[in-house]
């Protein structure tokens, strides 16, 4: 057995799902960058398309659940930071989809395969393609069981949009709204890293980066929370 066949085997002991249908499961870890060149194969951005759904459905399913009293708004700001892209990578890497991913050789060698915006496709693609093969229900298992530690996570960090603190405590303090100016990207155009710069004024500039504009301005606002003492 190969090393790839070897994670792939891991990973799904890891999901607690066995595939019927090995196509189905290497087309969810098949990268687009897969079939650059002459070589056309069938990757997983349908997949992961119908598994942001599946997934969004299954967490909002279980929040109504185990938060009965929770409002509309506390259950919306729960659900976006349990289905986020940084939750999803870090799912995907929990239970070891990068090693099982199929990815050219030059985008392992660049790291590729710890990337949260790769891990956060594969993982969406993987619950589609388990709902296509076995049914909602299958899903709800594999989900309850694997994003437990993120429903964890949510109860001792909190919940909030480091872009909505920022800009709260901003308000407060009659300093005007923060100020997002990105300031770096490198890497292909399927898996770049961007470097953004928040400006608030009467404050020093904190900076962040991430595998999206949107990424990169919560982790720039983190850095300056953080150094204010305020997370």
């Amino acid at each position: 057995m190969n090393t790839r066949h070897a994670a792939i085997d891991a990973l799904q002991a890891r999901l607690g799902y066995r595939f019927q249908r090995a196509d189905l499961l290497e087309e969810a870890l098949t990268h687009a960058s897969a079939g650059e060149g002459a070589r056309k194969v069938v990757h997983n951005e349908r997949l992961e398309f119908l598994g942001d759904r599946v997934l969004n459905l299954l967490v909002a399913e279980r929040l109504m659940a185990v938060y009965p009293a929770a409002t509309e708004g506390d259950l919306s700001k729960r659900l976006a930071v349990l289905v986020n892209r940084a939750t999803c990578a870090a799912v995907g890497r929990e239970i070891g989809i990068g090693p099982a991913l199929r990815l050219p050789g030059g985008e392992t060698r660049r790291g590729a395969r710890d990337q949260d915006t790769l891990l956060a496709d594969a993982m969406e693609a993987l619950l589609a393609a388990i709902y296509l093969e076995a049914g909602i229900d299958a899903v709800r298992s594999v989900v309850t069981a694997i994003w437990q530690p993120a429903f964890e996570r949510i109860e001792t960090v909190g919940f909030k949009n480091p872009k909505s603190e920022l800009q709260e405590w901003a308000a407060a303090r009659k300093l005007g709204p923060p100020r997002y100016e990105v300031t770096g990207r490198v890497g292909p155009d399927h898996a770049p890293v961007f470097t953004v710069t928040v400006t608030v004024d009467g404050c020093a500039p904190g900076a962040g980066t991430g595998p999206s504009r949107q990424d990169a301005e919560k982790a720039a606002a983190t850095a300056l929370l953080k150094r204010e003492g305020l997370q």
